[in-house]
């Protein structure tokens, strides 16, 4: 009989300590994620770094935060470090474009919310128009462009180039996965040829046009009113606000969104002196301000 008492408070203590650690545990996770105050943030080359820089960041410093700003130079390795808890979140990518890199990597990444999106261009130094019409109406057969070579992005520069009537794409194929392989009906000859999305801007010296996603037109120097024409944006490729799905409700995600919806932020985009009047809006800022995209 004693020993069953001895076994029987042996095993109450075990499971007390055990289910108090998992307690604690979870209570001292929810702790550290809301009271986090050093915050890495992941850029790709282009605005949004800057933007969080003068608007965003001295907002999240008035709160007591310390920002540190981590500047990638492609689209995989920001997403990497984010998994890897090298950083906090990162502000460059498109939710298709996360979901396929989850997919394929097999991490846990959340977009929490949109943010002004400077989206796909057409480029040429060759041919100076100001439209697609006048393009079509100049150009030869025979002509190289230029495409992201990422997945998503470069399906996505070949419903760009359907949409602007360069191109057809197979009506077999799924158009979120298109490749060059795909296009159906290509009036104008055109040879597609994919490159590292860092290299477009340069590729204009032997291309005869490029679709250029517009961060990195911004980065390398070009205006986006200078393409011929732009893309108009779904809400799925706007740029998103990315943590680690453990932290999608930690306070200084909502911290920076409440920055984002400022009047502070709001004054300091539509500023015309800021150049941000061809970024597409969110439908999100476009109820909150009553301004429309242009």
């Amino acid at each position: 009989m004693k020993n069953k008492l001895y076994t029987f408070a042996l095993l109450t203590t075990v499971f007390s300590f055990i289910f108090s650690s998992c307690g604690n545990a979870t209570k001292d996770s929810k702790e550290s994620s809301v009271e986090k105050k050093e915050i890495s943030v992941g850029f790709s080359p282009g605005p949004y770094s800057d933007l969080f820089k003068k608007t965003i960041q001295p907002a999240l410093e008035k709160k007591g935060y310390k920002i540190k700003i981590v500047e990638f130079t492609d689209w995989v390795t920001p997403n990497l470090a984010l998994a890897n808890k090298e950083i906090d979140a990162n502000i460059y990518q498109n939710t298709l474009y996360r979901q396929n890199f989850c997919d394929t990597k097999g991490v846990d990444l959340t977009a929490t919310f949109s943010v002004p999106t400077a989206a796909l261009g057409l480029f040429s130094d060759k041919y100076k128009v100001k439209s697609i019409d006048e393009l079509k109406a100049q150009l030869q057969p025979g002509g190289i462009v230029s495409v992201p070579n990422d997945a998503v992005n470069l399906a996505r520069a070949l419903r760009f180039l359907r949409s602007i009537g360069l191109i057809t794409i197979k009506s077999t194929v799924d158009d979120k996965t298109a490749t060059e392989n795909d296009i159906d009906e290509n009036p104008f000859q055109l040879k597609i040829v994919p490159l590292e999305a860092a290299q477009l801007p340069r590729s204009l010296d032997g291309s005869t046009l490029a679709v250029i996603p517009g961060n990195y037109a911004i980065s390398s120097g070009l205006k986006l009113s200078s393409s011929i024409v732009g893309e108009t944006l779904p809400s799925e490729l706007l740029i998103w606000f990315v943590v680690r799905s453990e932290n999608a409700n930690a306070q200084f995600v909502k911290d920076a969104q409440e920055a984002y919806e400022s009047e502070e932020f709001k004054n300091y985009f539509e500023n015309p002196e800021n150049e941000f009047d061809r970024f597409q809006r969110p439908q999100w800022y476009v109820d909150k301000w009553n301004i429309q995209n242009r």
